[in-house]
């Protein structure tokens, strides 16, 4: 058996330990996190060692640990949910506190990193500098150049980089990806990477053209900031998370403060569409559109996901939401359900019963990687060929991160098409404006 990792967890919101601090609470899909539950059962499993806990404030930490108690360890048998925390109590912030956690961990342990998008970049670079395998969350960086910037950094450390793309690990989608086919129409922006590794080496994306819907999330925003009697720059993520504690990724993220405005809101969107052209290697051209939003009303699901992939000789549609399993409570009325996101009902024995869902794989699939690459059974290279780990090095990971930057230089510039440039081994290397 592979010696066991010690992992350090640099972010303490949702999806790390399902923890919010609204009144809300954490979404109904990961009320009790995803990647702090899944490695502590990977401790039970003798996978994983240590844990850390990592933040840029301390003062969440007595709350973390008591949404940790109720949720995991008052809930589950056998499950050890000793944890470290930085920085301690007291500290009200410290935007550098992941390098002292850092620097407790040894070569070969384990980050995962699932902060606001602007810090994945600088996070992910020193835990590799150290010598530390690393699974960030979704989008792994913001521009095309921090991206190369940390694939040449993990070859020349030998240490294993990835996005937690688990979508990957889903039945539903796995069956299909990566048979060759053209691309003609593609919907849903949360699938960006799922279309980028299909078709790798048959298809690439080459112009991208972005729009945008604005209003009600900026009016959201000025309500909250109103409500805390903050100002300055308010929280965004742009199209991937807002404000503190309100996403998956909790923390005040870099905003503009509009001027005049003593709230200081930002301007966040509320649903952006991609139009992506793609070019296949016969020289065929087709079109993808991505749509994503988070002002969709309450309904029936807890997101409404969908993937229309029309190719020249077919076509394959996935209802991710509505997969025949529905239930209808006195309390929370008729409500359809995804199987495979996180399951928190412990089983008969009363311990964890949640590994099939995909985000536990994704991660426990990381975790396996990290330990057979530091036993010498594996490389990061080896890893990367068997595609179903997101690697940073990977093609599709690498067009996901290209397009999502494309997209945005296309926001601000009122909508201007942006063309993608490669070099001779057919990487993306610059995005360039299109000129009317």
């Amino acid at each position: 058996m592979e010696q066991p990792i010690n992992v350090l967890m640099v972010g303490a919101g949702e999806y790390t330990v399902g923890f919010v601090p609204t009144k809300e609470g954490a979404a109904s899909d990961k009320s009790a996190g995803v990647i702090a539950i899944t490695l502590m059962d990977l401790r039970r499993l003798g996978k994983v060692q240590r844990l850390v806990l990592c933040d840029r404030s301390g003062r969440h930490f007595p709350a973390v640990r008591d949404t940790i108690k109720r949720k995991i360890q008052d809930v589950y048998r056998d499950m050890d949910v000793t944890i470290e925390t930085h920085p301690a109590d007291e500290v009200e912030e410290d935007n550098t506190a992941y390098l002292a956690a850092m620097a407790g961990m040894r070569p070969g342990d384990m980050v995962t990193i699932f902060t606001p998008d602007h810090t994945h970049y600088p996070i992910a670079l020193a835990a590799i500098q150290r010598g530390l395998h690393v699974l960030i969350a979704k989008p792994a960086v913001k521009s095309l150049q921090h991206h190369h910037h940390l694939v040449q950094a993990a070859a020349e450390k030998g240490v294993l980089v990835a996005v937690e793309f688990h979508k990957r690990f889903d039945p539903i989608y796995t069956g299909w990806a990566g048979r060759s086919s053209d691309i003609s129409f593609y919907l849903n922006s949360h699938h960006i990477d799922f279309h980028a590794w299909s078709v790798q080496g048959q298809s690439r994306p080459m112009v991208v053209v972005a729009s945008a819907a604005r209003g009600k999330a900026n009016e959201v925003l000025r309500d909250v900031l109103g409500e805390r009697g903050g100002g300055g720059a308010a929280a965004t993520q742009e199209d991937n998370g807002v404000g503190e504690g309100a996403g998956e990724n909790a923390g005040l993220v870099e905003g503009k403060e509009a001027e005049g405005d003593p709230v200081g809101s930002v301007d966040v969107e509320d649903a952006i569409t991609l139009m992506v052209q793609w070019q296949n290697k016969g020289g065929s051209c087709g079109t993808a559109l991505y749509t994503a939003s988070w002002i969709a009303p309450p309904t029936d699901c807890h997101t409404q996901q969908y993937f229309h992939y029309m190719g020249h000789q077919g076509e394959v549609r996935v209802d991710q939401a509505h997969r025949g399993f529905t239930m209808a409570t006195d309390a929370a009325g008729f409500a359809t359900l995804n199987p495979l996101y996180m399951k928190y009902t412990p089983d008969a024995a009363g311990r964890f019963a949640g590994q099939l869902g995909y985000g536990y794989r994704s991660i426990a699939e990381f975790v396996t990687a990290a330990q057979c690459i530091n036993s010498k059974k594996l490389t990061p290279e080896v890893v990367e060929s068997s595609e179903m780990i997101a690697t940073i090095g990977s093609s599709a990971c690498l067009l996901t991160t290209t397009i999502l930057e494309a997209g945005r230089k296309s926001l601000d510039m009122a909508g201007a098409p942006v063309s993608i440039e490669y070099n001779e081994e057919g990487r993306p290397i610059a995005l360039m404006p299109v000129s009317p």
